[in-house]
């Protein structure tokens, strides 16, 4: 199960860096829940919109270091957009039956929410992820 869930979590960054939405949303739940700093969402479609709209001002998606446990996953990655430094993010990934299942993301927003306004807000939490 390690190498299934650290493969699934590797192809959610890879879907979102090359912007692949439909197989993105492949890699979810239909009642994935996301939770982060700046939103919180129950349900694949939902997630993916606050993806793509964070991905409005994405520039790049660095993967630092990956840690698995079982079917947890833990990316820790740097957040680059055209609106603020790079943002570290910690995301926690659970992964059931080859589907993420649960999503939590954590990482200091001030510069996004402050950089982007009230438009992206919502975006940036839903998909910093």
């Amino acid at each position: 199960m390690t190498a299934d869930a650290a493969q699934v979590a590797a192809a959610y960054f890879e879907t979102w860096k090359a912007r692949d939405f439909t197989a993105l949303r492949s890699l979810l739940a239909d009642d994935v829940e996301f939770s982060g700093p700046l939103a919180r969402v129950r349900g694949a479609d939902d997630c993916i919109r606050g993806i793509e709209g964070l991905s409005r001002i994405v520039t790049d998606v660095v993967v630092r270091k990956v840690f698995r446990d079982g079917g947890d996953v833990l990316t820790w990655f740097e957040l680059h957009t055209t609106v603020a430094d790079p943002v570290p993010v910690a995301n926690w990934s659970r992964v059931e039956g080859g589907l993420i299942t649960r999503i939590r993301v954590v990482f200091d927003a001030r510069p996004l929410a402050s950089a982007s306004g009230a438009g992206a807000g919502a975006g940036a939490g839903a998909a910093a992820g």
